[in-house]
């Protein structure tokens, strides 16, 4: 099939967290895995691939591993996903410049692992990331911020990054949407998991009708408290707090500094649907706005089913993949046929 955008297909390895941490994949295991499904772009964090990161530091010989396993399946690094902890010291929050010695480490550490893009948490000052834009720059690395839910690009904190990026004039900083902030229905997996916790159904099926109806979160936690409901019932429905539907057509906006997209999902179906997140808009937004970056995958349905069944992460996002296919219109690699 003719190609008439240029995003590809990734996969950041939090999706494979279960398997990881349960040792039923290596990280070898995970990367063959992507390369089969032609999800080629490789995402990390990491705390989660590299052990001991970022306290003990990463060895070379883990780093070479690395870069043997990018050249023995064809795999491209794309993202270091790293953590401020300014929080870190007990009784005090980290000065500015520890702040700014702490993101150029991760800058180092992803230029090691020759990723383009290390991903920043929404909670990092815009001033520290611009204190360190030169430094990416001579490291030939660009820092996204992360716009996550309920953050959208309509919110001052983004506004913020935005205007003093462009002030600083820096191509070294940008914007890595996570596609959970266009929650546009409540998940399934999440309902049933609070039904499993203890929420009525009945209380159950009000809250998620109250999150297709855009009603505001604080009635519905009022009328889940006056339907009786305590504990896991009210934490359903402080997950409205938390999540909105925006607007993917906002990102068209800030496309010129979008340059990684996190495809969070929860949950896809047998038929290769996401029922929460509309894929088909995002997507076509994307090609409209000619992004030409990867789409990594990051599938956060596990935590929400892994009391009541085995996490199946690889199929999960072989699922999504199907689907990503189908909307970039790529045919089908042989590692994602039924």
């Amino acid at each position: 099939m003719g190609q008439q955008h240029q995003i590809k297909r990734g996969v950041s390895l939090y999706s494979f967290q279960n398997d990881t941490f349960l040792g039923t994949m290596k990280l070898a295991d995970c990367i063959r895995t992507c390369a089969e499904i032609g999800a080629m772009g490789i995402e990390i964090v990491g705390e989660q691939t590299f052990w001991g990161w970022p306290e003990a530091g990463v060895a070379d010989a883990d780093v070479a591993h690395w870069h043997e396993l990018m050249r023995e399946y064809g795999t491209v690094p794309v993202s270091h996903d790293f953590m401020l902890d300014y929080k870190r010291y007990k009784g005090r929050v980290m000065g500015f410049d520890e702040q700014v010695a702490s993101v150029k480490k991760d800058i180092d550490f992803g230029a090691r692992l020759g990723m383009k893009f290390i991903r920043s948490l929404v909670s990092i000052a815009p001033e520290v990331l611009v204190a360190c834009a030169g430094y990416a720059e001579d490291k030939g690395i660009t820092i996204l911020l992360e716009v996550h839910a309920p953050l959208h690009f309509d919110h001052p904190w983004i506004i913020r990054h935005a205007e003093a990026y462009e002030k600083s004039g820096s191509k070294a900083l940008g914007f890595l949407p996570d596609m959970g902030m266009f929650l546009h229905r409540f998940p399934r997996v999440w309902k049933a998991r609070f039904i499993r916790n203890g929420v009525s159904p009945a209380i159950a099926d009000h809250i998620e009708k109250a999150y297709e109806d855009r009603v505001l979160s604080e009635y519905v936690i009022n009328d889940v408290r006056e339907m009786g409901g305590t504990g896991p019932a009210l934490a359903m429905a402080e997950t409205l707090r938390h999540n909105a539907a925006f607007e993917p057509k906002r990102m068209l906006d800030f496309m010129h500094r979008i340059h990684n997209i996190h495809g969070k999902f929860y949950e896809m179906t047998a038929d290769d649907i996401e029922p929460s997140i509309p894929y088909d808009e995002i997507v076509a937004v994307l090609k409209q706005g000619g992004y030409q970056g990867y789409i990594c995958s990051e599938y956060e349905g596990n935590r929400w089913v892994e009391d009541a069944e085995p996490v199946q992460s690889v199929e999960q996002v072989k699922r999504q993949h199907r689907m990503l296919c189908r909307l970039l219109d790529e045919a089908i690699p042989a590692g994602l046929r039924a």
